[in-house]
């Protein structure tokens, strides 16, 4: 069956909009823009703008370090660095953390950031029916917090955590305004350099430069718009216009006509990305282990690599990327083999054509890879359909746990602890596994965390959990002249107020 992308209405309204920035000569668009502000495109639109609450990434592309603070920061090179918290330290334990919040924090309506705020934030994540993303990892594990004064947060653990800090700065961790939380998800007020002024639904957010932020001196770009443009051609015609000043795109496509343009530069970096296909546990034949092992088999991880992604990743075998420390290199536990996934098919006793379904999201790689792990199930047996629905619907349907097979990329840092949750959307039920993450969480020296950080990952990749196939490389086209734009990605986010133009 054949499948076709067919161009929404925002499309059509995006190339009249480049028709227009086309008759513009390409020295008065930069001067119209060069010093105050800057156009972003992305290629997802975020579901909401309460990175606490939701799950898609691309909530923390926009307000994460923008809008909305948490108590560290992550820098480009993934060290943690004082944010709202201005100085922290821990007792001999490791389970006391005492934090000292900095002074002079205000939010975008001029209210004091105190440590009532972040303690209503926390308890916020923690509570019962919370869908904060990083509550497992982060938030349950937080035992007691007390705020002896307003500028002192004490966080008491129920068990030690080396990444306390980082996880500190996730997008998950932000601190909202108590008394406007609940319309962050629509209207964020945050105590960033920007604060948000409007979300044209399918086309673009706007921020401005917060008259309220404690070092005014800091951001020099005074409007940012992001655009949301999943489509390649409309984004190469938005570059080629002139229209875009930085594209983004985490599991790149070909980006080599952008490094002969004099006007562009390419920046290549890492990821914590892990690109896959994931597997509906839930569903049968998918929750037996050879039948999940036969799709890992069956599924060619350098040819996808080579002809979707033009060869700017990396094969992967289990839920943990290069970058991360302690990284074990498995792809080879699963090597390209029609024969052995036909056996594994075959010892399953199930009965050929197998037929599935594979929903696409409308990222470029998705769309693009899609047909091509069809094709290699179809190699097996295995008649993979392939579905294109937008995000919402991805968000709606496959999150919740509504599909066969699904390709997507998980981009957060360190978020292995997905694989303990039954309820995720994959519905991966291992006690085994979560023992393993115990030990791990309570392990009490360098060495036997690193064994056991080694051991969930062979295990994840033991069971098949998911097809893994890439972890990406970062292209990032932005227009020369703006710096401060972020090569590597320790998480997704694009930190404006160090941007500037030259």
């Amino acid at each position: 069956m054949s499948h076709f992308f067919r161009a929404p209405g925002w499309l059509a309204a995006w190339m009249v909009g480049l028709g227009l920035c086309l008759a513009l000569p390409w020295g008065a668009l930069a001067q119209q823009r060069a010093g105050s502000s800057v156009s972003i495109s992305l290629s997802l639109e975020p579901d909401g703008l309460d990175p606490t609450m939701g799950a898609a990434a691309s909530i923390g592309e926009v307000v994460h370090y923008n809008v909305l603070e948490g108590l560290t920061r992550i820098d480009e090179n993934g060290q943690v660095k004082p944010l709202l918290a201005q100085s922290w330290s821990q007792d001999a334990s490791g389970l006391v953390h005492v934090f000292k919040l900095r002074r002079g924090v205000r939010f975008h309506d001029g209210a004091v950031l105190d440590a009532q705020a972040v303690r209503f934030s926390f308890e916020r994540a923690k509570a019962p029916g919370s869908t904060n993303k990083a509550r497992k990892a982060l938030f349950d594990n937080i035992a007691r917090i007390e705020t002896p004064d307003a500028h002192t947060v004490v966080l008491a653990l129920e068990r030690p955590d080396v990444h306390l800090l980082f996880r500190l700065g996730e997008g998950p961790a932000v601190i909202l305004h108590p008394a406007s939380a609940a319309q962050a998800s629509s209207h964020p007020v945050g105590t960033g350099p920007y604060r948000f002024v409007q979300w044209s639904r399918g086309t673009s957010i706007t921020l401005v430069r917060a008259d309220t932020y404690r070092d005014p001196t800091q951001a020099s770009i005074e409007r940012v718009v992001f655009h949301f443009i999943p489509d390649p051609k409309a984004q190469e015609a938005a570059f080629r216009s002139g229209a875009m000043d930085l594209f983004f795109n985490l599991a790149t496509q070909d980006v080599g006509h952008f490094q002969g343009d004099s006007r562009y530069q390419v920046l290549v970096g890492s990821s914590t990305g892990k690109g896959m296909v994931a597997i509906n546990h839930r569903r049968t034949p998918l929750n037996d282990v050879r039948v999940r092992r036969a799709i890992s088999h069956a599924i060619d991880r350098e040819a996808f690599i080579r002809k979707v992604l033009q060869g700017r990743a990396r094969a992967i075998g289990s839920h943990f990327a290069p970058t991360d420390p302690g990284y074990v290199h498995l792809a080879g536990v699963y090597p390209y083999s029609p024969e052995r996934a036909r056996g594994l098919l075959k010892e399953a006793g199930v009965a050929l054509p197998l037929r599935l379904t594979l929903t696409l999201p409308p990222t470029p790689y998705a769309r693009e890879g899609g047909p091509l792990i069809a094709a290699d199930l179809a190699k097996v047996g295995i008649e993979a359909r392939t579905e294109m629905v937008e995000w919402s619907q991805w968000l709606g349907g496959v999150f919740k746990g509504q599909f066969d097979l699904t390709l997507i990329t998980h981009v957060e840092s360190l978020d292995y602890l997905i694989y303990t949750d039954p309820d995720y959307y994959f519905g991966y039920d291992s006690p085994a596994f979560r023992h393993l993450a115990g030990r791990h969480a309570l392990a009490g020296n360098p060495r036997e965390r690193s064994r056991l950080f080694a051991q969930m990952q062979r295990h994840l990749a033991d069971d098949a959990v998911n097809a893994w196939i890439f972890a990406p490389q970062v292209a990032t086209v932005a227009r020369k002249g703006l710096r401060g734009v972020w090569m590597n990605y320790p998480i997704v986010v694009h930190d404006i107020a160090a941007m500037r133009w030259e």
